[in-house]
Formats: C-alpha cells, structure tokens, sequence
C-alpha cells in the first residue's frame, strides 16, 4: 500500500488512505462529517459541492484527493472563525438568502472566492460571478442582496453561528 494521502481541510492535516481517485467531496462528507459542501449533480456543473482550494471556488465532486493532496481546502464550516460567521454568511442570513438551503453552500463558498478577488463589484460583475451555480428555489434575488450586502462590509456582525 503506498503512503496515506494528506489532506489539508480547514486548517487540520488528516491522513487517507484511500484511492486517489476518490472524489473530494465523498471525503468530506463520509470521511470527515463536514456537510457544507452537497452533493448535487455529481458532474461539476450546479455548484453545490464547491468549497475552497487555495482560495480558489472548486467544485470537489470532480476534484479527486489526489488532487486536493498538499493544498488548502476550506469548506462552509472552516468559514468561521472563533463562534463569529464570516462576513458572507452573516449577509446571507441577514439578507434571508435561502430557500431551501441547498444552493447556499455553492453560492456562499463562491462570494467568497469572488469577493477576495474583487471586494467591490458591481451588480453585473456579481451577477456573472454567480452564473455558474444554480438555484431551483428562486431565491436569486435575495442571494444577489447578499452578494453586495457582504461587499459593502454591512450586516457582519448580525448573524451568530
């Protein structure tokens, strides 16, 4: 057997000794109970599975462990810091950007990676960074006041986990 893959999620390095093929999202979810990232479509293409690999919005049921191996992989959970939710979360939930719920992990983790990039965009460039991941709620507008709630820095301390 060759030596385990690690795995760094959230902070914490855990060891798997598992194929690396494994979809990253069968690990997250089976292996470590984090139940942020959902699974969706299975293809990469509603965003409900996304979490953050170095920083970047990745879609981890077609990333593999193998991938993920030796990088940063941030998910919903590892967004909050010490009982406080991060910036965008607050704004969700201040914005009541759910329906459903099961976009919400894609929508979030994506704000997230696009804030970082651009903390100030317009609704057109918030729009389009957003036009990957799908919501069959309809809950798109209140996600999109979300969106520009955590850019303008209003509403973070709102919200408690």
């Amino acid at each position: 057997m060759s030596a385990p893959i690690l795995l760094q999620v959230n902070g914490e390095t855990h060891a798997f000794a598992l194929p690396r093929e494994t979809p990253l999202i069968y690990v997250l979810r089976n292996d470590l109970g984090l139940n942020g990232p959902k699974f969706g479509c299975g293809l990469g293409e509603c965003g409900a599975c996304t979490v953050l690999m170095d920083g970047r919005a990745t879609r981890s049921c077609v990333t593999t462990l193998g991938t993920a191996e030796g990088r940063a992989v941030t998910t919903l959970e590892g967004l909050v810091t010490q009982g406080t939710l991060h910036p965008v979360q607050a704004a969700f939930i201040a914005e009541q950007a759910a329906q459903c719920g099961y976009c919400l992990n894609g929508m979030i983790m994506t704000t997230v990676a696009f804030l970082a990039r651009n903390p100030s965009p317009t609704e057109a460039e918030a729009r389009a960074a957003l036009r990957y991941n799908l919501c069959r709620c309809g809950t798109h507008v209140e996600i999109l006041r979300a969106v520009l709630r955590a850019a303008a820095g209003t509403g973070e301390a709102e919200a408690q986990p």
